[in-house]
């Protein structure tokens, strides 16, 4: 039988029918049968019923983005079907019960219920549909026996060996199908690591010496809380659920006051309430590290959806002027190695560092090579008795001191201070100060990250992305396959590296691919560097970009085929 190279699976149900175990199951016998796995899901905001799905793009050759088509689909209620048809094809086969699917083409009849219901209960419906997937695609039995007992191992052996019997069930239904969807083994999977965003901006944070972590739950930025509270003790992080954004925001500072590494973890609407820590921090040059998780606003808007529309928040957050640095991760690479680069920065500049990830990238995973070393820079100075914590230096940089560490006092003022933290009103010692702080700015732009640049040099068209657009774009480009067309992508989107300047001067046409209704990172651009940025494809109904959506909008902006 010929194998394929890639098969794209979508399972659609209701919240509480097990969607999302089927995915954390299936990933993992995906990957230890030797496959690549890209998976992503969308979700309503309710505990149960509605409909949501999962998509999980499985291939002999890495996969990292998210596509619109549907090779096989399995519905487990009423709503998927129609939610869905527009990504499904004339070849998409679908699974589900009679009364879901006997009106498709190709459909196949599975009664996950009953199946289930012949090992004592419903409830493991999702293990048979784990099965009968992994039945189909052939994959590895003593994988899938392994990843549901894990799943498992905090219930009962019962428990247990009843999803380990409806799993089995489930792929002896799946290989009887012959639905011929079995793809090629790559035996470099087994060197490869599967990561989510959301585990590898925690790994990131971990990695950069974090130890302590202040968050009020939020979607989508909770599961960075959560996955950080799960290293709790092996890492010595201490955990904070604080009563709400404000004491988070200000416990995070007052943990770096102290010599801590703290993270602050929360989205949109919550980050709203923090800026007058961030102004806090600003004044009083205490670094702190914000993770913001975007998602459809204003107000409480799709609390589980994805944008790119929060970038102008952290831009402008806080009164007064202080120098920040935004990071905008593309990749789940890029999402541990920007958090660990956000500690190092903060604490060397005594600035807010931001690091803006969203929906999508949070609640993707795909395989990784080994994640790399990174290395904890700390800037604490031992204090004396004559100890200025605001001393005035060439490049705005004071020599931070912390309590306890020396015979200094080291004194902090929300209010404006002179050297040593003293209150003051003076006008010059305020011009002083505010140009103390400004002056920083200068070393932060000179160690900006460059954007990473895709395609041949002789491109005439550029394509520009930031954060979670960044591997849809970049596999559209390779869909396009023209020579004339390259991708810049930035990983730093604040303050804008100069080094964009010489990419965008040799271009004759530059579009930005956003996912917000304004373009507010083509804004920035217009802003920084005088020059053209009406070019944009912009997406802003709450769902992520596909390949295929940006390859048509690309095209329909050249107007080829």
């Amino acid at each position: 039988m010929e194998k394929k190279k890639e098969i794209s699976v979508v399972l659609s149900g209701a919240a509480g029918q097990g969607i999302q175990t089927v995915e954390e199951i299936l990933v993992r016998v995906i990957k230890d049968s030797d496959l690549y796995v890209f998976a992503t899901k969308e979700y309503m905001s309710r505990i149960r019923g509605g409909n949501n799905s999962t998509t999980l793009r499985i291939s002999c050759e890495p996969v990292h983005a998210n596509i619109d088509r549907i090779d096989l689909l399995v519905v487990l209620n009423e709503n998927a079907i129609d939610r869905l048809r527009w990504r499904m094809n004339d070849s998409t086969i679908v699974l589900g019960e009679e009364k879901f699917v006997r009106n498709e083409p190709n459909h196949v009849i599975i009664d996950f219920s009953k199946i289930a219901e012949s090992f004592g209960n419903r409830i493991y419906a999702n293990s048979v549909a784990t099965g009968v997937l992994a039945g189909i695609m052939n994959l590895n039995v003593e994988a899938l026996k392994k990843n549901i007992e894990e799943h498992f191992s905090t219930r009962s052996k019962e428990i247990i060996g009843a999803n380990v019997s409806a799993a089995l069930k489930g792929y002896e239904i799946g290989r009887s199908l012959n639905l011929k969807l079995e793809l090629t083994r790559c035996e470099e999977v087994k060197h490869k690591r599967l990561l989510s965003g959301s585990k590898a901006v925690a790994l990131g944070a971990v990695a950069a010496g974090c130890n302590f972590v202040s968050s009020y739950p939020m979607s989508p930025s909770t599961v960075v809380f959560t996955e950080l509270a799960k290293m709790a003790k092996s890492h010595g992080i201490l955990v904070e659920q604080a009563e709400d954004e404000i004491a988070a925001a200000n416990m995070v500072i007052a943990a770096w006051y102290a010599g801590a590494r703290g993270l602050v973890t929360t989205s949109g609407g919550g980050f709203a309430l923090m800026c007058e820590a961030i102004s806090l921090a600003g004044m009083i040059e205490t670094p702190i590290v914000v993770h913001l998780g975007q998602r459809p606003g204003p107000a409480t808007g799709l609390p589980t959806r994805t944008e790119q529309a929060d970038l102008n928040l952290v831009l402008y957050a806080g009164h007064g002027e202080f120098p920040r640095v935004v990071y905008a991760p593309g990749s789940i690479e890029e999402a541990y190695e920007l958090t660990a680069r956000a500690f190092n920065v903060a604490d060397k500049f005594q600035i807010p560092v931001f690091i803006l990830t969203d929906q999508y990238l949070l609640d993707s995973y795909y395989l990784v090579d080994q994640l790399p070393e990174v290395s904890i820079e700390r800037h604490i100075v031992k204090t004396n008795q004559n100890y200025r914590r605001y001393e005035i230096t060439e490049d705005g940089i004071s020599p931070r001191g912390i309590p306890g560490y020396g015979d200094g006092l080291v004194r902090v003022d929300s209010d404006e201070h002179d050297e040593f933290g003293h209150i003051t009103e003076s006008a010059s010692v305020r011009k002083m100060m505010v140009e103390k702080r400004l002056k920083k700015f200068k070393r932060i732009v000179e160690e900006s990250l460059t954007p990473r640049f895709f395609g041949s040099e002789n491109y005439e068209l550029l394509l520009v992305s930031w954060g979670s657009t960044f591997l849809i774009v970049r596999e559209a480009l390779r869909s396009l396959g023209n020579d004339k067309i390259a991708h810049l992508h930035f990983p730093q989107v604040y303050p804008v590296p100069p080094t964009a300047k010489r990419f965008f001067e040799k271009a004759k046409k530059i579009i930005f691919i956003e996912q917000n209704a304004t373009g507010q990172f083509a804004n920035l651009i217009k802003q920084t560097f005088c020059m053209d940025t009406s070019n944009r494809i912009l997406k802003y109904d709450g769902f992520p970009y596909s390949v295929e959506q940006v390859l048509r909008a690309v095209r329909e902006k050249l107007e080829v085929e």
